[in-house]
């Protein structure tokens, strides 16, 4: 399988339709997926999955698998997005994990390897994170990976299916920009 990056206890490679089970205890537990305001049916994670393996294609990076090196569990997913919001393009950080694995430092250790992924390899100029305004589990993620609260946008919508939109824009900016 290809690995996109390592880290000291993980490494994270593309998502693959082997990924739909672990992948459907993430994104059809309730609480993990709170900020999505919905859980994802078994088709819709299967969609989630091609969208992914798609956007490795066409934009050179997506959500990834996050597997735990220790036991090669997949305990969660994290990777790079590109997205066009607020008359802005940019490279996007998400994460999301298995409720068991929250707490243990995984989504920051992921997170921030992605984050040095952009700014080495998409020589992305800053890196940004959509983070649902009650989101505080997420927020401190951001901001152990450098960033600070930059803005507040209306984000989701009927597209995403979300009733409340509010969310701030989260940034870092690659230091070895001019």
């Amino acid at each position: 399988m290809e690995e996109i990056l390592r880290t000291s206890r993980l490494w994270l490679r593309p998502l693959t339709p082997e990924d739909t089970d672990s992948l459907c205890q993430i994104m059809q537990d309730p609480e993990a997926m709170t900020a999505y305001e919905r859980c994802y049916s078994r088709q819709e994670v299967q969609q989630w999955i091609a969208r992914n393996q798609k956007r490795y294609q066409t934009d050179g990076a997506g959500l990834w698998a996050v597997i735990l090196t220790e036991s090669g569990i997949l305990i969660g997913q994290c990777g790079l997005v590109w997205q066009q919001e607020a008359g802005m393009a940019f490279w996007e950080v998400g994460y999301l994990f298995n409720r068991q694995y929250w707490h243990q430092g995984y989504a920051t250790e992921a997170a921030m390897a992605c984050r040095d992924y952009a700014f080495a390899h998409l020589k992305a100029p800053a890196v940004y994170s959509i983070i649902k305004h009650n989101n505080l589990p997420s927020q401190r993620v951001a901001e152990r990976c450098g960033m600070t609260r930059w803005r507040t946008l209306h984000f989701g919508g009927a597209k995403l299916q979300l009733q409340d939109t509010l969310h701030y824009l989260y940034r870092v900016e690659n230091p070895a920009q001019p």
